[in-house]
């Protein structure tokens, strides 16, 4: 990170503004879980199975404009080892930290190889087949809501770094560092539900 450069979380009259991304996110995360009459309208609990959407709620994420819900499929079949692929090639469409979605489907449709990318946008489940490989804030947010139902090891998210590697984040300690693309790592597919 740059000096004075500040990640911010805006809703309604609350902004959060600190130069440490962790804590704007979890600052955040607390706003969100303080709306009121979520069960109301028959929203379940964050870490909760939600009924035909996939899986199960990974909490309110702020997205890049419009906030939107994580949902988040468990299952030895929700998570896969795959090289993150295309490396030594730089994708212009795969650098967002914040849109996991453009991400994937920028990776899915070049010409080369990406099988974390591949993975997560053919899974399907309940009828769903919008799931994408998330971004590293994305994953971020995830870490901070729901860590317990992921392998406690390293995840590909879909945010490149460069054109050598990508960023990985560790859902045992929270680091979020990059790897090389050719290194195998887990991948979970996740998928949006806005309300």
């Amino acid at each position: 990170m740059r000096a004075n450069e500040l990640t911010t979380y805006t809703r309604g009259d609350l902004t959060i503004s600190s130069p440490d991304e962790g804590v704007v996110l979890k600052l955040a995360t607390l706003a969100i879980a303080a709306a009121p009459a979520i069960a109301a309208i028959g929203i379940p609990a964050i870490g909760e199975y939600w009924p035909g959407e996939g899986g199960i709620n990974g909490g309110l994420f702020p997205g890049g404009g419009k906030p939107y819900y994580l949902i988040v499929p468990t299952g030895s079949d929700a998570e896969s080892t795959h090289e993150w692929g295309g490396y030594r090639e730089e994708f212009s469409g795969a650098s967002s930290a914040w849109d996991g979605r453009t991400n994937t489907a920028d990776l899915v449709g070049s010409e080369t190889s990406h099988p974390a990318a591949q993975f997560c946008a053919a899974f399907e489940r309940d009828g769903h087949k919008d799931f994408y490989l998330m971004a590293r804030r994305e994953a971020s947010f995830l870490e901070i809501t729901v860590p317990d139902v992921f392998t406690q090891s390293y995840h590909w998210t879909s945010s490149q770094r460069s054109a050598d590697g990508a960023y990985i984040l560790d859902f045992e300690d929270g680091w979020l560092n990059f790897y090389d693309k050719y290194y195998e790592r887990l991948a979970r597919p996740v998928r949006r539900k806005f309300i």
